[in-house]
């Protein structure tokens, strides 16, 4: 492709865009307090989720199994919530984002990949030294690395939330913006 051709805006990436910037759930992430209060639910849940997977995975614990569906929907809820508040910035399609957008997304990246290097260097000193400790490692490699992974997965979403501009409000836009329709997207 050459450098000077635009990419093309798919069916799909239009769907999704109308999608991530739908208003009608703003007033759930309209200001920073909001977005932190469902970034830290987020995070809650997904703890609760990952403890309740490792249990009725390792310790074969049944009411786990329910204990993970009854986290699943506001889990999702809640995922819904902060994409909803970066306007989709971490499920659109590159080629679907602005200047601005695009430089933002690299920005949670680089912020997601240096506290993952820290959190990475925590777990793995805190496995070493419940190792010196006397515990067991060997039953402690996988539910480390399990949780880590979805951290991993999850950072840059819980970032990009905690990052989010509020919205302007309706009356501050300028009277030259144009619509979703009028853009393309």
């Amino acid at each position: 492709m050459k450098t000077d051709e635009q990419p093309t805006i798919t069916g799909y990436d239009r769907r999704m865009y109308a999608i991530m910037n739908r208003r009608e759930g703003a007033a759930l992430h309209a200001t920073a307090a909001r977005r932190r209060a469902v970034v830290v639910t987020h995070i809650a849940l997904t703890a609760a989720g990952i403890a309740c997977w490792l249990y009725s995975v390792l310790g074969d614990e049944r009411w786990a199994t329910f204990g993970i569906l009854g986290v699943l929907l506001p889990w999702c809820v809640a995922t819904g919530v902060i994409n909803g508040a970066t306007r989709g910035l971490l499920e659109l399609r590159v080629r679907a984002l602005d200047e601005r957008q695009r430089a933002e997304k690299d920005r949670v990246a680089a912020r997601a990949q240096h506290v993952m290097m820290w959190l990475l260097l925590a777990a793995t000193v805190g496995t070493g030294l419940a190792g010196f400790a006397g515990v067991e490692i060997e039953g402690l490699i996988f539910p480390v690395l399990f949780s880590v992974f979805v951290v991993h997965w999850l950072m840059p979403l819980w970032l990009a939330g905690l990052m989010a501009a509020d919205d302007l409000p309706e009356d501050d836009l300028s009277e030259g913006a144009l619509s979703d329709s009028e853009e393309g997207v």
